[in-house]
């Protein structure tokens, strides 16, 4: 299959257009390593240029009536749509993910833009009962300003549609940095809010050096939300300056996500849909199951089934047909996995399959199996991000709880059990954002999504999610 990739330029005030110096970054294809694109880079004067119009289009989106945002937004959902095929196959193209799952998730953005199309028209405030006669007490949720959002490239669509999506249910505009490795798919997702009427300065586009750009925005007085999707230790960066700045952010950052899988469990059931979860995307998924946490009677049968699952993944160019796996997205990831699994092994894991890069022309990893690795290895203590998954084993409740939140991280757990007294137990004691028992049910469009301790605080999904682009303004009247 071959397919044209798009020149990616920034959006500014409606207009799509080079960076003032005419500077740009390469794109490269991670199943190849060939520079299939350019995207343009930002500098100050692009941002100066985009705050500017940031600013102008809140006074005009903030005083858009919520019936006529959302269906907007509705309209936009509509063009994702129809244009699906398009850029599924431009994402897999700049991020290396199987064109089915690029399709999945470019469906699954529509899907997240209706969601909050209806929640735009679902924003309510209170009458608060006066203490006195004549007196009128109003609370009313009105937009909080110009937003910056940042985002990651593992899913270039998914990671943008939540914040702006979020943004314009609630009256924000919004300036979205999004990545550079994957800048057209999300180029794509906006051009379809460009071309649903959404007015000029209401959304912008940029792209460039990440630091710069986050150092140059958040303390900037016409930004006045943030959110970010990415690495704990930049997030703790991005928190602190937004807090110089009294600057509300929403941050969705790593995860290390335990799976407990007890003896009365459907093992044969866990292994599916665990596997499945585990090698999407490669791995690369903030909330991908890492350590698993299997007990004594059934880990055997559980590591036979998930070894044997990893073998049968189907590694190749996300284009090609068959394929189920992508290659990793950029080069820096392959040394890294290459020595966590060393260390492992070092420190006494087993290598139950792959382990090694594929081949000498593009990213690819082989799905990758370690049972007994010890806790102070490495592997059980640093997110991943990759084809990886920790197979280990444990014997009572008390003990695999304490092991599920050993570390700081707190965003997505797993578990598979036949005792509802167990759910109950994992349900009450697990510290976690998000815990999904006997089946994958994470990251639907009217669910909360989000963290706890290191693993970042607010929601992306569910109703708790516009509450973060809105400030209570309360106001009261007694008659003249």
């Amino acid at each position: 299959m071959t397919h044209s990739y798009p020149e990616t330029l920034l959006l500014i005030d409606g207009e799509w257009r080079p960076a003032a110096s005419g500077k740009t970054i390469p794109v490269v294809n991670p199943a190849t390593e060939e520079v299939i694109g350019k995207v343009a880079w930002a500098e100050k004067a692009d941002l100066d240029a985009a705050l500017e119009a940031v600013a102008k289009g809140f006074r005009v989106w903030s005083q858009t009536s919520a019936y006529e945002r959302a269906k907007t937004m509705r309209k936009a959902a509509g063009l994702l749509r129809e244009r699906a095929d398009e850029i599924a196959a431009v994402m897999t193209l700049e991020q290396g993910k199987p064109v089915a799952e690029a399709m999945m998730e470019t469906m699954a953005g529509a899907d997240i833009i209706e969601w909050f199309a209806g929640e735009a028209q679902r924003v309510y405030g209170q009458i608060i009962a006066p203490r006195a006669g004549g007196v009128t007490q109003l609370a009313m949720k009105q937009p909080v300003g110009p937003v910056a959002a940042f985002t990651p490239w593992n899913f270039p669509i998914n990671q943008v549609v939540r914040k702006l999506s979020a943004a314009l249910a609630t009256g924000c505009s919004i300036i979205v940095k999004a990545p550079e490795e994957t800048p057209a798919a999300p180029a794509a997702l906006i051009r379809a809010f460009v071309d649903a009427g959404v007015p000029a300065g209401v959304v912008n586009l940029v792209y460039g050096v990440p630091a710069e750009i986050s150092e140059y925005l958040i303390p900037h007085p016409v930004i006045r939300k943030i959110s970010f999707t990415g690495s704990t230790p930049v997030g703790k960066h991005l928190a602190a300056l937004a807090g110089q700045h009294m600057k509300r952010a929403t941050m969705e950052l790593g995860g290390h996500a335990p799976v407990i899988v007890t003896e009365d469990a459907d093992v044969s059931k866990a292994v599916k849909l665990l596997a499945a979860s585990k090698f999407r995307n490669a791995g690369q998924v903030c909330i991908s199951p890492t350590r698993f946490l299997i007990q004594d009677g059934v880990k055997k049968d559980f590591l036979k089934g998930f070894t044997e699952a990893a073998k049968a993944v189907k590694v190749g160019n996300g284009l090609d047909e068959g394929t189920t796996m992508g290659p990793l997205a950029n080069e820096r990831r392959v040394p890294f996995l290459e020595e966590l699994i060393q260390d492992a092994v070092d420190s006494g894991a087993s290598l139950e399959t792959g382990g090694r890069r594929i081949g000498n022309k593009g990213y690819f990893m082989e799905p990758t199996v370690i049972a007994d690795a010890p806790l102070s290895s490495r592997v059980m203590n640093e997110e991943p991000f990759g084809p990886l998954a920790v197979v280990n084993s444990f014997s009572d409740l008390d003990e695999v709880i304490e092991e599920a939140n050993r570390l700081p991280y707190g965003l997505a757990s797993y578990a598979f059990t036949g005792s509802q007294k167990t759910a109950h137990e994992l349900t009450m004691r697990i510290e976690s954002g998000m815990t999904t028992i006997n089946h994958i049910g994470l990251a639907l469009p009217e669910v909360p999504f989000g963290g706890m301790k290191d693993s970042g605080y607010g929601s992306e999904g569910g109703s708790e999610a516009v509450e973060p682009y809105l400030v209570t303004r309360f106001v009261t009247t007694a008659a003249a």
